[in-house]
């Protein structure tokens, strides 16, 4: 049985039991001053190649973690690509030992592979422990030639084909997958596309018609092509509160979320197996992408001390007026906040990692 199968089967309780850990790093009195790192050097594992956005991402945040660990310790970025993160994840998880001198920093890309049952994976994210979880978004759009002005006028796309640019069927793209599906509109998916940049590149040229770009992305590529008139954004993905509900994202306020685009389509909330699918990839692949982890077993006193630093990592003036792009108007997740955002992120209802798994296999031949 593989590490998916036990996280997997067990849901909300087999996340519990790496709670246990999680909790085991609470902020306890003077537990956060019983480590010091001076003199060392720590490795920030990447799982995939550099200059990607995850790398960006832990370039970023190292010297800041750096700073706020005690001793101020050299934290140094090891990148291990390979098997889409998988190999360097599968790796750190069976390998890191607890002793605060190495941590992960995981994706979207390495989460989807888990909650879909990929036989590759060793890794649990029950065991993990997460310090860190970092929210981004996306904003969907298309031509102004198809005729529509937002996302109250979705409907009138059913009765067409659309054409999406895909990476793969089980990238981040099994979102929009799951959106569109939701939506009720009809989508071809051209895949083969090597990245998000190259599809909007496709849509400029009129070859797609819908697409979906990072808030980044969408920010500095996509807005001048709504001031001009030649798209019109539909929704946003949307952002997760405290409690798990959606919301929307605060880069893109005046847009609604997907789940108000549905409700605005249907005159309903979307709910069923299908939805339930849909929260799952949303929140691992956008809400709550890429978490900060620390080994399996690691002691309380070092969870504790990681948790302290990225508290006061993330409220240094410094990284807030350097995050720019890479962290945009996200709110990180640290403390308190980081268990429910987790949750969403490493788990999914058995029914729901049976669904798509059926969806993907029948629709666009993926084998498990």
């Amino acid at each position: 049985m593989n590490s998916f199968d036990n996280a997997g089967r067990l849901g909300r309780r087999g996340l519990l039991q790496g709670a246990a850990a999680l909790g085991g790093g609470a902020l306890l009195p003077g537990a956060a001053q019983a480590q010091d790192f001076a003199g060392r050097t720590i490795e920030y594992v990447i799982p995939f190649a550099e200059a990607g956005g995850s790398d960006v991402w832990a370039r970023f945040m190292a010297p800041y973690i750096s700073k706020h660990l005690p001793g101020r310790p050299n934290v140094i970025v090891r990148n291990v690509p390979g098997g889409g993160s998988i190999t360097g994840t599968n790796s750190f998880f069976q390998r890191a030992r607890p002793d605060g001198l190495s941590f992960i920093g995981t994706s979207g890309s390495t989460q989807f592979p888990y909650l879909l049952g990929d036989p590759r994976v060793r890794y649990d994210y029950t065991k993990m422990i997460p310090f860190l979880v970092s929210p981004t978004g996306g904003v969907v759009y298309v031509p102004k030639s198809l005729g529509i002005t937002g996302a109250r006028d979705i409907a009138k796309l059913r009765d067409r084909e659309l054409i999406y640019g895909s990476q793969g069927a089980t990238s981040l793209d099994l979102v929009p997958m799951l959106a569109f599906l939701l939506l009720g509109l009809n989508v071809r998916f051209v895949f083969g596309m090597r990245g998000r940049g190259e599809a909007r590149l496709a849509l400029m040229r009129g070859e797609i018609t819908i697409d979906y770009q990072t808030s980044a992305a969408y920010l500095t590529q996509v807005v001048p092509m709504v001031q001009s008139g030649d798209v019109v954004p539909l929704f946003s993905w949307g952002q997760l509160d405290e409690a798990g509900n959606v919301e929307r994202d605060p880069t893109f306020p005046d847009l609604p979320h997907f789940v108000e685009a549905f409700e605005m389509v249907n005159g309903q909330k979307p709910s069923g197996v299908q939805f339930d699918a849909y929260m799952a990839f949303f929140g691992s692949g956008f809400a709550a992408q890429k978490p900060a982890l620390l080994p399996p077993n690691t002691p309380a006193n070092i969870v504790a001390v990681y948790r302290k630093a990225l508290i006061d990592a993330v409220a240094d003036p410094e990284l807030q007026a350097a995050k720019g792009d890479i962290l945009g108007e996200y709110r990180q997740a640290v403390g308190d906040r980081i268990g429910r955002l987790y949750e969403v992120a490493t788990t999914i209802q058995p029914a729901a990692r049976d669904w798509v798994r059926n969806y993907l296999t029948t629709t666009h031949n993926v084998r498990f």
